[in-house]
C-alpha cells in the first residue's frame, strides 16, 4: 500500500531533524550570546516604558552599555562552561550554568557601577536596566534549551517506527528507565505510562506520564494505547516473582524487555548510554524461574587461585568456558586449556585474549581418556587446581554407547584424578551432576561412580599420607539453562521453526541453573572443601519443562497450543519424571554459604573399588557392552535402569 504524501513529507522532516547531531560550541555560545543580547534590548525598554527612568548625566549610550554588558556575559559562559554541553540533553544542572552566569553578568557591572556612583556621584550605567536583564536573560537562556530538548523528545519518539511501551515499576529504577528513553534519540521506544505492582503512586503521575495499577483492566489498556512491549529494570526483576507478576501479560501476548544494569551505563558518555539503550531486549527464559540468587566469597576463591597454575578439563564446553572466565578473574599465573575439540578450543582462546588479554593461557589439545597424552600436560605446566569438567552428558546417546560414558567419563576421571596425585596438584575439582543419584541411566551411573573412585582415593591417600595430599572435591548440580544439548536451545530451534515443541511427558520436572551459577558453585567448592566432599547447591523449585516451553513460546511472541503446538512424545531410554540432589540414604550438612551444602554419602573401600572400576574400564575397552554396564550396577546398587534395554539386567 502506497503511503500518502503528507505521511512521506513528515517522514522526511523527521528524518532530516532527528539525523542531526548536535550545535558546535562555538554555535552554541553565538547563539546565547544573541539571546542576551536580546534580552538586554527587551530590559532597556521594559526600563524605559515601564519604570519611566530618567537617563542622567555621565550614563552611557545604550550600545556602549551593551557592549559591557555584553562583555561580562561573554565572559561569565566562559567560566561557567555553559556552550560545552549538547543541547538536546540538557539537564538540570546546564540550566543552574546559564542562570548562575546570567546572574553573575548583570549583578557585577551593577555593582561596580553603585561602587562608582558612590564614589565619584556619577554612574556609568542604568541599574534598573541590569537587574532586569538579570531576569529576562535567564528566561530567554532557560526557556531556548528547554524548547530545544523538548523538541527533540518529541520528533525522536513521534516519528516513524517508533513503538510505545511501559514501564513495570514506580522506583528509581524505573524512573531511570523513563528518563534514558526520553532522553535517547536512537531509542524507538516511547514510554507512555508506569505500571504499578503497589497501590501508592496510582492515579499519579511521573514524568508527566500516569501510573496505572496492574488488575483487570491493564491489558485492556496497553490495547486501547497500542503498547505491545513492557520494560522492567533488572532491578525490578530481582523483587518480584516473574513466573507469576508478570504472567498476566505473557499470557496475553505482550512482550516483556528488560534493560542493562545501571552500572553499565556511562552518564558523562552519551554516545555510549544511547549504545547500552539500544541494547534494550526481551527477558530470557531464565528471568521467569524462581531461582535462588547465589553470591560466593571471592576473597576466599582469590585466595585459592590467585598466581596459581590452573587446569580446566573440558575447557571449550558450555561449563568449562565458563569456569575459565570466572577464574581468570582472579589472575591466576597461567590457565591450561585441555580440550579434544580443536575448534571450539581455538574460538574460546579468542575470546580470552580480548576480555582477559594480561592472563596467560596455555592450549592442550588432549583426550581425558588417554593418560600419555595428559601426562605431557602435567609434565610441562605441573597444575596445582584441576577443575575437571570433561564428560560426556547426553543421557539418550550414552544409552546407546555405554561403553563410551564409561571410558568418558569414569576411565577420564581416574586419569586426571591419578596424575593430579602423582603431580601434586593441591585441589582436584569434579563436575558431576544431579543424574548420579540413584541413577536410572547409564551417564548418570558412570558420573556416580567417578565419584566414587576421587572419594575412596581421597580417603586411601589420607589414610595412608595425612593432610598433605590433593584434596578431591565434587559439585553436584541440575541442568544447565543454555548449555551445549541443553533443553533450551532445543527449544528455541523448534520455536523459530514454527513447531511444534516436543516435551517427552507432561509432567517431567527437573532442577535448573544457569551457567554462571554452575560455575559460581564449582569456585566456591575449591575454597570450602577439605577433601572427600561431595557439594550440592540449593536449587530453589524444580521446573516442570511444560511450563518452560510454554514460557519460551510466550517470550517469542506466539501463543502455546494455537501459534505453536506442545506435542508430548513419551520418556526416552534412561529418563525419569524427576531428578534427585541426595540419594535417600543420604544427608546434608551445612556450609558458611547457605545456598551450597555438604552431602554425607557412604563411604566406599578404595581397594575393593578400584579394582572393579578397573575390571570396569577393561571392559568398556573391550566393547563388551552389556557385562560393562553389569558390573555398573555391581558398583553402584542403587542403579536401576528405566524404559531401557538394561532393565532386564535388574531382574
Amino acid at each position: 500500500m502506497k503511503r500518502k504524501f503528507s505521511e512521506i513529507q513528515r517522514s522526511d522532516v523527521f528524518s532530516h531533524v532527528t539525523n542531526l547531531t548536535y550545535l558546535p560550541k562555538w554555535g552554541v555560545l553565538l547563539i546565547d550570546m544573541l539571546l542576551a543580547l536580546i534580552a538586554y534590548v527587551i530590559s532597556y525598554l521594559i526600563s524605559y516604558n515601564l519604570v519611566h527612568m530618567q537617563v542622567t548625566q555621565g550614563i552611557l549610550p545604550i550600545w556602549q552599555q551593551a557592549i559591557i554588558v555584553m562583555c561580562f556575559q561573554t565572559l561569565a559562559f566562559w567560566v561557567f562552561h555553559t556552550y560545552s554541553g549538547i543541547l538536546r540533553f540538557s539537564t538540570f544542572v546546564d540550566a543552574t550554568k546559564v542562570t548562575v552566569a546570567a546572574f553573575v553578568a548583570g549583578i557585577t557591572p551593577a555593582i561596580i557601577n553603585s561602587i562608582v556612583r558612590y564614589t565619584t556621584g556619577h554612574s556609568f550605567l542604568l541599574n534598573s536596566v541590569l537587574y532586569t536583564y538579570v531576569f529576562v536573560s535567564i528566561v530567554l537562556l532557560v526557556c531556548w534549551r528547554v524548547t530545544i530538548k523538548l523538541s527533540f523528545e518529541y520528533m525522536s519518539h513521534h516519528g516513524p517506527g517508533t513503538r510505545p511501551v511501559m514501564i513495570y515499576g514506580t522506583k528509581s529504577a524505573g524512573l531511570a528507565i523513563a528518563k534514558m528513553l526520553n532522553s535517547s534519540m536512537d531509542s524507538q521506544y516511547r514510554p507512555v505510562g508506569f505500571i504499578a505492582d503497589a497501590d501508592d503512586n496510582v492515579k499519579h503521575e511521573l514524568l508527566g506520564l500516569k501510573v496505572y495499577a496492574k488488575d483487570d483492566h491493564i491489558i485492556r489498556l496497553l490495547r486501547a494505547k497500542e503498547v505491545q512491549d513492557i520494560i522492567i529494570s533488572p532491578l525490578k526483576m530481582k523483587h518480584i516473582n516473574p513466573g507469576k507478576d508478570l504472567a498476566i501479560f505473557l499470557d496475553n501476548n505482550i512482550r516483556i524487555l528488560t534493560t542493562p544494569y545501571f552500572s553499565d551505563f556511562r552518564e558523562d558518555e552519551n554516545e555510549e548510554m544511547t549504545k547500552k539503550i539500544g541494547s534494550i531486549e526481551a527477558i530470557k527464559v531464565e528471568d521467569l524461574l524462581e531461582r535462588p540468587e547465589i553470591h560466593i566469597n571471592t576473597d576466599n576463591v582469590r585466595q585459592v587461585i590467585a598466581d596459581k597454575v590452573v587446569m580446566v578439563t573440558g575447557a571449550a564446553g558450555s561449563i568449562g568456558s565458563e569456569i575459565v572466565r570466572q577464574v581468570s578473574k582472579f589472575e591466576p599465573r597461567l590457565v591450561v586449556l585441555a580440550e579434544i575439540a580443536e575448534s571450539p578450543l581455538h574460538d574460546l582462546s579468542l575470546d580470552l585474549n580480548k576480555l582477559f588479554p594480561r592472563i596467560h593461557y596455555a592450549r592442550v589439545i588432549t583426550d581425558v581418556r588417554n593418560r600419555d597424552m595428559l601426562r605431557e600436560a602435567f609434565e610441562e605446566y605441573h597444575p596445582q587446581i584441576i577443575f575437571h569438567a570433561a564428560a560426556y552428558k547426553h543421557v539418550p546417546l550414552m544409552e546407546e554407547y555405554p561403553t563410551q560414558a564409561i571410558l568418558a567419563n569414569v576411565l577420564g576421571t581416574k586419569n586426571v584424578a591419578d596424575l593430579a596425585v602423582e603431580y601434586k596438584a593441591e585441589r582436584f575439582v569434579m563436575v558431576s551432576t544431579d543424574k548420579a543419584v540413584n541413577p536410572t541411566n547409564v551417564m548418570g551411573a558412570s558420573k556416580r561412580i567417578a565419584e566414587i573412585y576421587v572419594q575412596s582415593l581421597f580417603r586411601k591417600l589420607s589414610a595412608d599420607e595425612g593432610n598433605n595430599v590433593t584434596k578431591f572435591i565434587t559439585t553436584r548440580f541440575g541442568n544447565v539453562l543454555g548449555s551445549n544439548g541443553s533443553v533450551v536451545p532445543f527449544f528455541k530451534k523448534q520455536i523459530a521453526a514454527g513447531g511444534p515443541v516436543t516435551v517427552t511427558h507432561p509432567d517431567i520436572i527437573r532442577y535448573f541453573m544457569t551457567i554462571p551459577e554452575a560455575s559460581c558453585l564449582v569456585l566456591e567448592a575449591s575454597t570450602l572443601g577439605n577433601g572427600g566432599e561431595i557439594f550440592c547447591f540449593d536449587m530453589g523449585a524444580p521446573v516442570k519443562i511444560a511450563d518452560l516451553a510454554k514460557n519460551m513460546i510466550r517470550l517469542a511472541g506466539f501463543q502455546p497450543g494455537k501459534d505453536i503446538e506442545i506435542v508430548y512424545t513419551g520418556l526416552r531410554p534412561g529418563e525419569k519424571l524427576y531428578e534427585e540432589l541426595l540419594n535417600q540414604k543420604e544427608r546434608t550438612l551445612p556450609t558458611s554459604n547457605k545456598k551450597i551444602m555438604i552431602a554425607n554419602v557412604r563411604e566406599n573401600d578404595y581397594d575393593s573399588m578400584s579394582a572393579l572400576i578397573d575390571e570396569l574400564i577393561r571392559s568398556a575397552q573391550k566393547g563388551m557392552t552389556f557385562p560393562s554396564v553389569k558390573l555398573m550396577k555391581k558398583i553402584v546398587p542403587e542403579f536401576k535402569s528405566r524404559n531401557s534395554i538394561y532393565e532386564q539386567l535388574d531382574k
